[in-house]
C-alpha cells in the first residue's frame, strides 16, 4: 500500500465514521474539497462507488461496507503503530474513549476520573455511559469495563475490582411494617422493584443462590425500573424490596438509609474488568489510562 492509497483509505475510513465530508473534514484539520478529492480517486482506483449520496449525509454502498469491514483493522492497526513510535518523544495526548454501564461508573469511575484528567491535560477523555453491551472495536472505544464473563471474546482484560455480588436491601419503614423475609419462599409476601435493561428491554431475572446453585425467584412486582438511581431511592422510600450490586449500595447500608436482605443468598458475580484490543495498548494515550484505573482498582 503506497502513502498515496493509505491517506485515501484514512479519509475513506473518516467520512465513513463522520457520516459525510464536511464532518470528516473538520475531524482532519483539512479542506473538504481535498476530502472528495480523495474520494473520488479511490473510487476511481476501484471502479465502484463507495457510498450514496443523499442531501443530508452519504451512505456506504455494499463495496463501501465490504471495504470498510476488510480494512478496519489494518488501518486501525497502523495507525497505531504509528502512533506508538510517535508517542516515544512525547507527553500522553490525543482523545481516549472508555464505555462503561451506569453504576461502574457511579461506584468506580466517577471519584477517580477528575484526578486523571488532571494528571493527563493533554488527554481528552470521552466517557461514555451505557448499559447495552458495546463492540468497542466497531464502535471506536479504545477500552471499556465489565463482569468477567460479558467481556468480548479476544479482547485483553485485567481485574479491576474483587467479585461482587448482587444485593437484595429494603428501608427500615419497610422491614417494619412488612416483616423481614429469612427464606426465598418468605419473598412471595413481598414486593420488588424491579429492573429493566434499557438496551435489550429485558426484565432482569431475579436470581438467588441456594445451596451453590442459582436459582430463579419470582415476587410480585411494586414498581419498575431502568436507573440505577432510582432503583435505590425506591427502596429507601419503602414502596418494596430493591436487588443490585453491591457497590453501589455500601454507603446506603453503611448510612442505614437501607437494610440488606436474606445476604446468604446473594448471587456472585465476577469483577469487574479493563478490557481492550491487544493493539490498543500500543498506544501511550490508552496506556497511561489502563494503568490509572489499575493503579486505583480495589485489588
Amino acid at each position: 500500500m503506497n502513502g498515496s492509497t493509505y491517506n485515501q483509505l484514512m479519509m475513506f475510513h473518516t467520512i465513513a465514521q463522520e457520516g459525510n465530508i464536511t464532518a470528516a473534514a473538520r475531524k482532519l484539520e483539512i479542506a473538504p474539497p481535498s476530502v472528495s478529492q480523495a474520494l473520488k480517486m479511490l473510487e476511481e482506483q476501484l471502479g465502484l462507488p463507495l457510498f450514496t449520496r443523499t442531501t443530508r449525509r452519504i451512505e456506504l454502498t455494499e463495496a463501501g461496507q465490504q471495504l470498510y469491514e476488510r480494512t478496519r483493522s489494518s488501518m486501525s492497526d497502523l495507525s497505531l503503530a504509528i502512533e506508538s513510535i510517535s508517542d516515544l518523544r512525547r507527553v500522553p495526548s490525543g482523545k481516549v474513549r472508555i464505555t462503561l454501564p451506569r453504576f461502574v461508573y457511579q461506584s468506580l469511575l466517577k471519584p477517580i476520573y477528575t484526578e486523571f484528567c488532571q494528571r493527563y491535560p493533554d488527554i481528552q477523555l470521552e466517557i461514555s455511559v451505557s448499559d447495552k453491551a458495546v463492540d468497542i472495536i466497531r464502535e471506536g472505544f479504545d477500552m471499556g469495563i465489565r463482569f468477567g464473563d460479558k467481556v468480548e471474546d479476544g479482547m485483553i482484560a485485567r481485574q479491576l475490582t474483587p467479585p461482587v455480588k448482587e444485593a437484595l436491601f429494603a428501608s427500615p419503614s419497610y422491614l417494619e411494617q412488612y416483616g423481614i423475609p429469612k427464606t426465598p419462599k418468605d419473598l412471595q409476601q413481598h414486593k420488588l422493584i424491579q429492573y429493566r435493561f434499557i438496551s435489550s428491554n429485558q426484565i432482569a431475572p431475579l436470581t438467588l443462590n441456594q445451596k451453590s446453585e442459582t436459582v430463579t425467584v419470582n415476587m410480585p412486582i411494586a414498581l419498575i425500573v431502568n436507573d440505577t438511581d432510582l432503583m435505590v431511592d425506591a427502596a429507601i422510600n419503602g414502596l418494596g424490596i430493591g436487588r443490585i450490586v453491591t457497590p453501589i449500595v455500601e454507603d446506603d447500608f453503611a448510612k442505614g438509609l437501607i437494610v440488606p436482605v436474606l445476604e446468604e443468598f446473594w448471587q456472585p458475580y465476577s469483577g469487574l474488568y479493563v478490557y481492550f484490543h491487544k493493539n490498543t495498548q500500543k498506544a501511550k494515550r490508552v496506556r497511561v489510562l489502563i494503568d490509572f484505573l489499575l493503579e486505583k482498582a480495589e485489588l
